[in-house]
């Protein structure tokens, strides 16, 4: 799922309900690409948490991509950046 360049609270009830077509539509890994955000939110955040649920009640896997530092920084802030930022990929073991 591409998000569009505004996520902010005035469109996330429109893509809220976007999500379980686009969860259901596919298998294994739900990706959600955030590349394209300009303006965003903590309603932002509240979507893609609830992406993230809906993968995961799916059966599927959930990865956001392309999100932008200062949402990340954001989610930091509510406690749930872990939740959001991307997962090492399986071909290369996590640092540490």
């Amino acid at each position: 799922m591409q998000l569009p360049e505004h996520a902010t609270l005035e469109q996330a009830a429109a893509l809220a309900a976007q999500l379980p077509q686009a969860v259901a539509s596919g298998s294994d890994l739900f990706a959600v690409d955030a590349s394209a955000l300009k303006a965003y939110d903590s309603s932002t955040i509240a979507l893609l948490l609830q992406a993230q649920r809906l993968a995961q009640a799916a059966g599927r896997g959930f990865e956001v991509t392309g999100l932008p530092d200062k949402l990340l920084e954001l989610a930091r802030l509510y406690g749930v950046d872990s939740l959001l930022a991307p997962s090492p990929s399986p071909s290369r073991p996590p640092a540490g």
